[in-house]
């Protein structure tokens, strides 16, 4: 019988908190065979990752294994010394984290750090040698001018790039395995697309198993053999992935489903009557220009126009790099804009922030997609609902607890720091911030990318009521197609700065008229299709075959028969 590449036996976890001991991943077992993928699902909480860092000995502090084992190839990860867990890393076991930012030193060049990852396995390897296989690995994981941009520093890539780095750092060496904990979070759908198929690539040469950890449950029926389904810190069901999806056992598996957006049925919204109010937003031929190299300039936004009335969702996507983001930015004044205009309920507002009155700025709010960052750790929930107030001195107790009534907070959650909040709770405290000043418009960036899809529903759900109630225009900015059609009345589709397409949802999900919306649309992952998606995007350079540079002649190979390394 063929061994496991890795194997967990009634593993518990113990966690020491300021509020005591408690046990956080209860009797876990799975297996992940040779070559096999196994998927990982849960909602936030449910011991998933703390699972997949034990098998790293990558437990953060005050976690410890109370019992149990964990195996990699035969050996038993909870028994062996920091020495023995550093050589795995990397040459046995590869991680692609989440958050590709942390996972990346802020003063080093991401080239000079992905061949850092070659010569960590493999010390012979000259220098020029592991910069030039840098390139190729950045080049395999779609980086166009890889050469010119591995001289650049992370901040200086967007999110999904990093990301895109941080998978050629955990692939450089051809692992045993691959951990993958929501590897595809902050990615567009077509580089998403791109990503799994080089990871099924990487799988397919080395005989390499991957154990990918995610919420998108499209992308793990398409990607993985096998399931495991967690929560509370414990396995309620696994099996193989088609067996669990298509006839699950158990009530909370169902319950993820029936929560997972869907491109394939919209949302049943009401049509808006045409009135002859003015637009809560209106923007005509509005450009937005970044200074270049050699005096030239980017142009990030060209001529794009775009009209939103109250009670209304318009819905903006594209590929990171399409314009979306500086869009967004010119509306709130914080990019000014080269040219066009923008006015919000019939008047023209500055093109910069600080030439806007503050009632007009007050009209235009923003919840941004990460509600860590965007709430002050120091600060309860109170206080940050409460500091806009205090600016306009409109702040009343009363009308705090009137904006956290309404987005589902109570009474016990004014005293409390984001720190002890989940995700979700989280964007609730930025959701009813944006509603302090009563805005006409709320612009969303990616508001609910971050979040458990059970969370992401109980969220889009809230701002389809508030809308309702306050006929508030939102400006949706989304890679999530699936939560697109659910609750966008149109959509507009950005590519390169300008607008392609653009109409009523349902006509853009089922009859697309321009290629670029075709390839977005394809690269969707749904449950149950026939294959993975393998579509390619158009902005994206080619992925080469992932061959090693003759160079690294001491390297594992990435062609032929699988390689398979043994543990010291």
């Amino acid at each position: 019988m063929t061994r496991p590449v890795l194997s967990i036996e009634n593993l518990r976890l113990d966690a020491t908190t300021d509020e005591g001991h408690r046990t956080v991943v209860h009797d876990v077992s799975f297996e992940v065979a040779p070559s096999a993928a196994l998927g990982v699902v849960g909602e936030s909480g449910s011991g998933k990752s703390l699972t997949m860092l034990a098998a790293l000995g990558l437990l953060p502090p005050g976690v410890r294994v109370a019992s149990g084992n964990v195996c990699i190839d035969g050996r038993d990860v909870t028994s062996m010394s920091e020495r023995d867990l550093r050589s795995m890393r990397g040459r046995v076991t590869g991680m692609v984290f989440q958050d590709p930012m942390s996972a990346l030193n802020p003063l080093r060049s991401v080239g000079a750090q992905v061949a850092a990852a070659v010569r960590a396995h493999s010390p012979a390897t000259s220098r020029a040698a592991a910069r030039r296989r840098a390139v190729e690995l950045l080049q395999s994981v779609g980086v166009r001018d890889a050469a010119e941009r591995a001289a650049s520093r992370p901040h200086q890539w967007s999110g999904g790039m990093r990301q895109r780095a941080v998978i050629a750092m955990a692939i450089a060496n051809d692992p045993l395995l691959l951990i993958a904990d929501e590897p595809t979070t902050a990615l567009d759908v077509t580089v998403q697309a791109q990503v799994m198929a080089l990871l099924d690539e990487v799988r397919e040469r080395t005989g390499s198993a991957l154990a990918l950890i995610s919420h998108d449950l499209g992308l793990v029926a398409q990607h993985t053999d096998d399931l495991v389904v967690m929560r509370s810190g414990r396995v309620v069901e696994r099996g193989g992935t088609r067996a669990v999806l298509s006839a699950p056992s158990h009530e909370y598996t169902r319950r993820l489903l029936a929560a997972a957006p869907s491109t394939r049925t919209g949302a049943n919204r009401p049509v808006l009557v045409e009135t002859a109010e003015e637009p809560a937003l209106d923007v005509t031929d509005l450009v937005v220009e970044y200074p270049g190299r050699r005096g030239r300039r980017t142009r990030a936004v060209d001529g794009v126009s775009l009209r939103i009335r109250a009670g209304e969702t318009v819905a903006v996507v594209g590929e990171s790099g399409c314009g979306k983001s500086s869009l967004l930015r010119a509306i709130l004044g914080l990019t000014p804009a080269s040219a066009g205009t923008i006015r919000f309920e019939g008047r023209t507002v500055s093109p910069d922030i600080a030439g806007r009155s503050a009632e007009l700025r007050s009209r235009a709010q923003v919840v941004f997609q990460d509600p860590s960052s965007a709430l002050d750790p120091r600060m309860s929930v109170a206080r940050s609902v409460a500091e806009p107030l205090k600016i306009r001195r409109s702040f009343t107790s009363a009308r705090v607890r009137t904006l956290l009534d309404g987005v589902g907070l109570d009474s016990s959650y004014d005293d409390r720091l984001p720190t002890r909040l989940s995700g979700g709770q989280r964007q609730r405290v930025g959701i009813a911030r944006a509603l302090a000043l009563d805005p006409a418009i709320v612009l969303l960036d990616e508001p609910v990318s971050a979040l458990d899809v059970s969370i992401q529903a109980q969220v889009l759900d809230l701002l389809g009521g508030l809308q309702r109630e306050q006929r508030l225009a939102y400006l949706f900015v989304s890679h999530d197609l699936g939560v697109v059609r659910g609750i966008a009345d149109r959509v507009v589709v950005m590519q390169s700065g300008r607008i392609v397409e653009e109409g009523p949802t349902e006509r853009v999900f089922a009859e697309p008229r321009h290629p670029y919306t075709r390839t977005l649309l394809d690269a969707i992952p749904h449950l149950f299709s026939e294959s993975p998606t393998r579509s390619s995007s158009p902005d994206l350079a080619p992925s080469p075959a992932l061959a090693p540079s003759p160079a690294l002649s001491d390297s594992p190979t990435l062609s032929g028969s699988p390689t398979r390394k043994a543990l010291p």
